[in-house]
C-alpha cells in the first residue's frame, strides 16, 4: 500500500461537533444529532492530541455536522479508561471508539457498552478478551515485522557482528503484543541471537532506558543492534548508550514522532514508521458514523473474530525520509524537523 500524507490539524479536542444525515432514534438508530465517543489511552505519544482526535473530529464533523465528538484521554490508567466510558454511556453515546489503556481491562468497557445496544470500535489496539463491533490499526505484526527486517538488513549490509537486543511495548497492551510478535518473525530467524527482551510497562520510556542501561553492562561491545516497538523506547534505548558512553547501535522505532525524524536525520535512529494517522481516524469516523446510522459495516478482514480494517505504514530511514517529509499534507512540517540542530544533516538528505 502506498504511503499517504496525514493531514495536520492544529489544536486540542475536547468537545468538537459533526452531523449526521439520518432520522432521530436511539442507541443503534439513526440520528442528526448523535453523540460519538473519542477514547484514547494516553499522553506519552503525542500523536493522541495532536493527531488521532482532531483529525477524527474533522471527518466526523465532514460526514455529519450536527453529531457531536466527546473526547477524553485517560492518562494511561485504565480505571480512568473505565470511569470515562461510563460516563459517555450516561450521556448518550451512538456508539465508542476507544484506543484501551489495557486490552485486556477494556472487555469489561465492551460488555457494558453492547449490554446496552452501544457498539463499540477498537482502535489502533486490539481488544482481544470480548469481541468488539469493529476494529481499525494498522497492521501492528506487520509494523514489528518491517521494523526488524531492515534493522537486520542494515546489520548484514554492515557486516556487523554481536547479537540484538528487542525493546517491546506494553504487556497490558494487545498491540504491543502484536508487534512483539511480528518482530520475533524477523530476528528470530536471523544469524543475530536474541541477547535478551523486555516488555516496557506501560510504553514508559525511563522503564526502557532503565533495562537498556543494565544490558549495556550486561553484554559489553555485544549489542548489534536494537529493535525498539515505538519512538519512545527507541530514543530511550538510544539515551541509555550515551549515557554509557558507548556506541549507539541502530536501533528502530515506530509512529515517526517529530524527535524520532529528528534522530533518524542525525543518524543516532535508524527506522522508524510512518503510519498516516489521517487513514486510520477517517476510517473510524466512517465506521462509527455507520453505527450511529444503524448500519452494521463489514470489515476488510477479521482479526480477534473482530470484523477489521488494517492499513500497512512504511518503514522510514536516512535513505526514504526526504521523500516521505515532501509528501503533501505530511503531518510533520520540514522546517520542523530541520532546525538549527540539524541544519547540517538535512542539507546533506536534501532537506533544505
Amino acid at each position: 500500500m502506498r504511503r499517504f500524507g496525514v493531514l495536520a490539524v492544529a489544536g486540542l479536542v475536547a468537545l468538537a461537533s459533526a452531523s449526521c444525515g439520518a432520522d432521530e432514534g436511539g442507541a443503534g438508530g439513526g440520528s442528526s444529532d448523535a453523540k460519538i465517543a473519542f477514547l484514547m489511552p494516553d499522553i506519552a505519544s503525542t500523536r493522541y492530541e495532536l493527531f488521532d482526535a482532531p483529525l477524527f473530529t474533522a471527518k466526523m464533523k465532514e460526514l455529519c455536522a450536527g453529531c457531536t465528538v466527546l473526547y477524553q484521554n485517560a492518562a494511561a490508567d485504565p480505571a480512568k479508561q473505565q470511569q470515562q466510558a461510563n460516563s459517555m454511556l450516561a450521556q448518550g453515546v451512538k456508539a465508542i471508539v476507544i484506543d484501551p489503556v489495557d486490552s485486556a481491562a477494556a472487555a469489561s468497557i465492551v460488555q457494558t457498552a453492547q449490554s446496552q445496544g452501544v457498539p463499540v470500535i477498537a482502535y489502533d489496539r486490539p481488544i482481544p478478551d470480548k469481541k468488539a463491533d469493529y476494529y481499525i490499526s494498522f497492521d501492528n505484526e506487520k509494523i514489528g515485522q518491517m521494523i526488524a527486517q531492515s534493522l537486520v538488513d542494515q546489520l548484514k549490509a554492515t557486516k556487523a557482528t554481536g547479537g540484538i537486543l528487542q525493546v517491546n511495548g506494553s504487556p497490558t497492551d494487545a498491540a504491543a503484543g502484536l508487534i512483539k510478535k511480528g518482530i520475533h518473525s524477523a530476528v528470530d530467524p536471523s544469524v543475530y541471537k536474541l541477547l535478551s527482551e523486555f516488555d516496557t510497562p506501560g510504553w514508559a520510556p525511563p522503564k526502557a532506558q532503565e533495562w537498556v542501561s543494565g544490558q549495556i553492562t550486561r553484554f559489553p561491545n555485544q549489542i548489534a543492534g536494537v529493535v525498539a516497538a515505538n519512538d519512545g523506547t527507541g530514543g530511550a534505548s538510544i539515551a541509555a548508550f550515551k549515557a554509557a558512553g558507548a556506541k549507539v547501535p541502530p536501533v528502530t522505532g515506530n509512529d515517526a514522532e517529530l524527535a524520532a525524524l529528528q534522530r533518524v536525520v542525525s543518524g543516532d535512529q535508524y527506522n522508524t514508521i510512518s503510519k498516516p494517522i489521517k487513514i486510520v481516524a477517517d476510517a473510524a469516523a466512517v465506521v462509527a458514523h455507520e453505527f450511529a446510522q444503524g448500519n452494521k459495516p463489514e470489515g476488510k478482514t477479521t482479526l480477534f473474530d473482530t470484523p477489521s480494517e488494517l492499513f500497512t505504514p512504511t518503514v522510514v530511514t536516512r535513505e526514504n525520509i526526504a521523500e516521505i517529509l515532501k509528501e503533501p499534507g505530511f503531518a510533520v512540517k520540514i522546517a520542523d524537523v530541520c532546525t538549527a540542530e540539524y541544519k547540517a544533516a538535512c542539507t546533506e538528505l536534501g532537506l533544505s
